[in-house]
């Protein structure tokens, strides 16, 4: 499945579904961390934020994309024929995930900003992006942790999840 976004929700939702390894995890992360861009993107718009706005809307396009790139990066781990060839997929497929992570807590503070200056009507609406966005990146830094023991990347991947469960703390 490529090009994720020309494809219907239900076309996405059943491919997700499928006995297949991809789209999985990591696309599904993807795919959450631009909709939880997006409601902040919203949030902003409503709100008169338009560097807000913007800047959402760059974390949503560049979720997407790494959606798209989860659907083969884990293909060459699957792919390996010996434990060294291995281990470099798995640290490969890695970058992706860690990547989603470090979008997701993007995502998070910058709707936690958001909410602090929304109206009522909008406020919901950006919290639950920061949420959508904590979970994100704890989801994305276990898919990490699965692949990396540790690593530059599996840092990346934590400190991107504290800072989004941080920045979620923040709300009320």
């Amino acid at each position: 499945m490529e090009e994720l976004g020309r494809h219907s929700l239900e076309d996405l939702l059943e491919a997700v579904a499928e006995g297949t390894p991809a789209p999985g995890g990591g696309t599904s992360a993807g795919i959450a961390a631009a909709l939880a861009a997006s409601l902040v993107e919203m949030a902003a718009r409503l709100g008169d934020s338009a560097d807000a706005a913007e800047g959402a809307g760059e974390l949503r396009l560049r979720g997407l994309t790494l959606a798209e790139e989860e659907l083969t990066s884990y293909a060459p781990v699957l792919e390996a024929r010996t434990e060294a060839d291995r281990v470099t997929a798995l640290d490969a497929a890695s970058e992706p995930p860690a990547q989603i992570a470090e979008v997701a807590a993007e995502v998070a503070e910058l709707g936690v900003e958001v909410a602090d200056s929304a109206s009522e009507a909008v406020r919901g609406d950006a919290l639950t992006g920061v949420i959508l966005a904590e979970a994100v990146a704890a989801a994305a830094a276990r898919l990490v942790e699965i692949n990396v023991e540790s690593g530059p990347v599996h840092q990346r991947a934590r400190d991107a999840a504290a800072r989004a469960a941080s920045a979620r703390e923040t709300t009320h």
